[in-house]
């Protein structure tokens, strides 16, 4: 699917509208929570990874949760996979510089503490080793001692892009393997320790299973900010500009799209791109959210029957 033209087809607006779940749908994990703004800094001391295979993945689907958890106190970092080659303006090497800039901007707008790139070439991530895509994961949740992920959900069902499966299925197994001692042993002997990552909210462009909606409205404006940051593969960029361009050349006009270009864009994003969050949110008695399937292990069943059962000797 051509990204700009995500949100254009009428038959995906009425997918997207027609995909916000209904309560009875929620079968995975636990039941459905609707998450929402905390007050104070619960996260202060954790780590989020924030992980996308294209520099546009966390601005349409995400980044209102990103920016929740960085409120809320947590230190997040940007993963992204792919050196996105194959999507956006120009000529090879200028479309990589494009997509560059945008994935730096969306840190420096979302507080990223440091971006890795992994360079792996965009639309073939199903011919990478994913012997060594894990291997570099669990080094870097290792490493920056990660609790939480976001990322593409394993999953989920009807996704085209092995982008976006490959990633999502190498994150899930690292997410695991990085909390054992004898997986990369090299690793503990230059100072790192294992880190499990305890918990992860998977987003999908399709189907998923889902327990998890997060209010986004107080980090409306700022997922806005990141869609109007990505200019070079994203639905949005500059496409209100465009589209208030072309209506003038018909004669026409959206009072939508009156203002200065900055006004134009936002209102654009705000109508079309974040259509699908809109709708979500409505079905929930939210304006805007965003859906997760959502992973944070229970109690351990020794433990939780101890706690309930020990008594004094």
């Amino acid at each position: 699917m051509h990204r700009r033209s995500f949100l254009s087809l009428p038959a995906a607006a009425a997918a997207l509208e027609a995909q916000a779940p209904s309560p009875r749908d929620f079968h995975a994990d636990g039941p459905l929570v609707i998450e929402r703004k905390r007050d104070g800094k619960p996260r202060a001391g954790q780590v989020v990874a924030a992980i996308q295979p294209h520099s546009d993945d966390l601005p349409i689907f995400a980044t209102g949760l990103w920016a929740k958890l960085a409120d809320e106190g947590c230190t997040s970092y940007l993963i992204r996979v792919t050196n996105d080659d194959s999507a956006g303006p120009g000529r090879v090497p200028e479309t990589v510089l494009a997509n560059d800039r945008d994935n730096q901007a969306l840190a420096e707008l979302m507080g990223a503490k440091a971006t890795f790139d992994l360079n792996y070439p965009n639309h073939n991530m199903d011919n990478t080793s994913r012997a060594e895509l894990k291997a570099r994961f669990i080094y870097l949740f290792r490493l920056l001692k990660v609790d939480i992920i976001i990322s593409y959900d394993p999953s989920s069902h009807y996704e085209e892009n092995p982008d976006h499966y490959v990633t999502a299925q190498c994150v899930e197994a690292s997410c695991w393997m990085a909390g054992g001692d004898k997986d990369y042993p090299e690793h503990f002997y230059a100072g790192l320790k294992p880190q499990a990552v305890q918990e992860k909210y998977y987003f999908a462009r399709f189907q998923q299973r889902i327990n998890r909606i997060v209010d986004i409205e107080p980090w409306l404006d700022r997922k806005i900010d990141a869609n109007l940051l990505n200019l070079a593969q994203g639905p949005a960029g500059n496409a209100g500009v465009r589209l208030k361009r072309r209506l003038a050349a018909e004669g026409r006009r959206l009072p939508l799209l009156d203002g200065d270009d900055r006004t134009a864009n936002r209102n654009y994003i705000r109508q079309f791109v974040l259509e699908r969050d809109r709708n979500l949110g409505a079905a929930h008695g939210l304006q805007y959210a965003e859906a997760y399937h959502h992973i944070l292990p229970g109690p351990h069943p020794v433990d939780d029957f101890v706690r309930r059962n020990a008594q004094p000797i």
